[in-house]
């Protein structure tokens, strides 16, 4: 016979911190127990006492109720989130009259800002605000294990503790401590005749990155690929406040914003302070912003943008000093050196090996290169079109109306099946490409020059 899911989770309990919980057979007597502050298997009098004792140390002060039998050990009734000691036992003895076993676990709350999800060999894969039955739906975040480890860490200040590196390993990581163990991760089922999978590809954006904000995601995974990113502190509606990255050295800071997902150019960037709760009041009332960064500021020589193009080679372009108005097709892209422009190229080849075809945004000082912003895109295939495609219509736009007017014409153009052509002199690595590309519009960029060359034709 196999084992019995209390048994299982005894097994568990040697491994790793499990959720405190007492078993019970179907006649009603106890089985095991793993609370805290108790000893393993402690005896309580009578089913009452043992979920009084569980109810009084969870830290939710609510516990679950799980049936189960030895022929069906899924499937059964599952009673979730009980505040009364007498309600919970009363439901054990209802189950066990109906010849069930039972197992009454503190509740773990799946909206505490943690995450849940599975361990399998080099591959970690997590959601926020789900059980770890949560990897089985879209947006989980899927990462190389050393790097998801590290990732988390930063973000909650404690590493998830997982089994070795052999098997499968459902957990969870919470921001406050729970558990027999009374700490930060929650292991709740171990397979270890699963079979190994290979590092991944990370991508995004998932619904980890939506909760960070997808600029802190980017830029944090960014540094534990090797990047130099401007120490930040990230400042999180969902999480308490961590930092990353490295001082540049100046004692001046940028505030930027981090919606949940890229919008390239509709929120502020503000050089130097303002009150970040005035400007989140202000610009999101719909809670589109996840977090705001107080971030080094750089003290650039050059600045701009790099992406890659389909021979994976980056196309990089850039101005002298700040890039904000560049992004902004304030600018047009000027000379860049040839040493900035080898360093953004080296960026751009260590992050890419390990993320794929990537859009970064970046500023060189005295001395070396850094990382603003890191995300994912279709690799460019030609220096003036944005998108690829071959609509019936293009359609102008004169850069001088602006990004958000852009963002409706994009969105107008989608719904017609156009194309616009984009007029001006601004980078194709600008917020501009940015808004096309992620509309996925078929565009392309057409430079004053260019334009008084064809009336002359």
């Amino acid at each position: 016979m196999d084992r019995l899911k209390d048994e299982q989770l005894v097994e568990v309990a040697q491994l790793g911190n499990v959720a405190q919980f007492v078993s019970f057979d179907p006649r009603g007597q106890q089985r095991h127990a793993r609370i805290a502050g108790f000893a393993e298997d402690e005896p309580f009098r009578s089913v009452d006492d043992a979920v009084a004792a569980l109810l009084a140390v969870s830290p939710e002060r609510s516990v679950n109720v799980r049936a189960f039998s030895p022929t069906s050990p899924k499937g059964n009734e599952f009673l979730y989130g009980l505040r009364s000691a007498d309600e919970a036992a009363a439901h054990v003895r209802r189950l066990a009259s109906d010849g069930l076993f039972t197992i009454v676990n503190e509740t773990v709350d799946v909206n505490d800002g943690g995450v849940s999800g599975v361990a399998l060999g080099h591959v970690v894969e997590f959601v926020p605000g789900d059980t770890p039955r949560g990897v089985e739906k879209p947006g989980v975040a899927l990462l190389a294990r050393q790097v998801a480890i590290r990732l988390l860490e930063v973000v909650y200040g404690v590493a998830p503790e997982l089994p070795s590196l052999d098997g499968r390993v459902e957990f969870s990581l919470h921001p406050l401590r729970r558990g027999y163990r009374h700490g930060h991760t929650i292991v709740w089922e171990i397979d270890s005749s699963a079979a190994s999978a290979a590092a991944p590809t990370p991508t995004w954006p998932n619904h980890f990155s939506s909760m960070l904000g997808d600029k802190v995601f980017g830029l944090l995974l960014g540094v534990l690929l090797g990047a130099r990113v401007p120490y930040s502190t990230v400042i999180s509606r969902a999480l308490a406040p961590f930092v990353f990255g490295d001082p540049t050295g100046s004692t001046e800071r940028w505030l930027r914003t981090a919606p949940r997902v890229s919008t390239p150019g509709r929120f502020t960037t503000v050089r130097g302070w303002t009150d970040p709760f005035v400007l989140l009041q202000a610009e999101d009332p719909d809670s589109e912003i996840a977090s705001v960064l107080v971030q080094d500021s750089v003290e650039a020589q050059f600045s701009g943008a790099a992406i890659t193009q389909t021979d994976n080679e980056p196309l990089v372009e850039g101005v002298e000093n700040a890039g904000d108005e560049f992004m902004l097709g304030r600018h047009a892209p000027g000379p860049v050196p040839a040493d900035v422009r080898a360093s953004v190229r080296e960026l751009h080849d260590e992050l890419a090996s390990s993320v794929g075809s990537i859009h970064l945004e970046w500023a060189h000082d005295a001395s070396s290169v850094w990382l603003l912003q890191l995300r994912q895109v279709a690799p460019l295939t030609d220096f003036s079109v944005i998108v690829p495609g071959e609509p019936a219509r293009f359609r102008r736009f004169d850069v001088a109306h602006g990004l958000e007017t852009l963002r409706s014409e994009a969105e107008a153009a989608r719904e017609r099946g156009e194309g616009i052509e984009v007029i001006g002199d601004v980078g194709i690595t600008s917020h501009f490409g940015d808004v096309l590309r992620q509309a996925n519009v078929p565009s392309r960029l057409v430079r004053v020059k260019e334009i008084a060359g064809r009336e002359r034709r």
